[in-house]
């Protein structure tokens, strides 16, 4: 049944926040109206900024990343899922490095059994926990603290991880775009995650189900160059399979 425009829209709305994505051709079809309908709808909206066009639809955007605070209520068994699938790579006498970010976070609460282990992290809460675990030598890289992420940042950062041999690397993310390609929200976070692509021997993202085809304003440098991308649960079909293209493996944790 044809429906008005701002109904349309209020449902599309709708879906993207349940779906993530949405295609042009399953609205077309759900709404009985022409393609080049839904594509002026799509279009105004983003105009909106209430969501990004895609190739043959649209995803949730989203410009900017919410508090540490906010995030770390968000899929919390998810996260500890991808945690100790994580630390199950981890080895006794390794150099690694954690992100700041909730979910690289649940890594580090994960790791409480290893040992000799060397921890580089700009993090706050990840360098206080791992601090009291006996073996654990951390190095905080240093920096402004941004109180939003609790983590110290700077233009400095890159030239400190270079002095360290990184064995393994887990970094986060803004979100697993609709192209199957993890992005970032500052130019500053993505170009130190791609900075650390190339610095170590082996990197792995980890990013949970509840940041899978959304959008973020700016690619990650290097992101082909992973080794693996850890989820704790499947992303639809086209997904999963554009980042399997893009070379990194896909790492699905139980």
């Amino acid at each position: 049944m044809r429906v008005l425009a701002t109904r349309r829209h209020d449902e599309i709305l709708k879906r993207l926040s349940a779906q993530g994505s949405v295609s042009i051709a399953e609205l077309a079809g759900f709404f009985d109206v022409s393609r080049e309908t839904i594509r002026r709808d799509l279009k105004l909206l983003s105009d909106k900024g209430q969501l990004g066009i895609v190739h043959g639809g649209a995803a949730r955007f989203e410009p900017s990343e919410p508090a540490m605070n906010l995030r770390s209520r968000e899929n919390a068994r998810g996260k500890a899922v991808i945690g100790r699938a994580a630390a199950g790579l981890i080895h006794n006498g390794m150099v690694v490095f954690l992100d700041s970010g909730t979910t690289t976070l649940a890594v580090a609460q994960a790791m409480s059994d290893l040992r000799d282990l060397t921890i580089c992290t700009a993090s706050l809460p990840i360098a206080l926990h791992l601090c009291h675990i006996p073996g654990m030598r951390v190095h905080m890289l240093g920096g402004e603290i941004d109180p939003g992420e609790e983590a110290a940042a700077s233009i400095d950062m890159p030239e400190a991880m270079a002095r360290f041999r990184v064995d393994i690397a887990f970094l986060g993310g803004g979100a697993l775009s609709p192209d199957g390609e993890v992005t970032d929200f500052t130019r500053a976070g993505a170009e130190q995650r791609g900075r650390m692509i190339a610095l170590a021997a082996k990197t792995y993202f980890v990013l949970d189900s509840s940041k899978f085809a959304k959008l973020t304003p700016l690619r990650i440098p290097n992101f082909q160059r992973a080794a693996g991308l850890i989820v704790d649960a499947k992303p639809q079909a086209d997904i999963a399979e554009a980042v399997v293209r893009k070379g990194p493996e896909l790492m699905v944790a139980s």
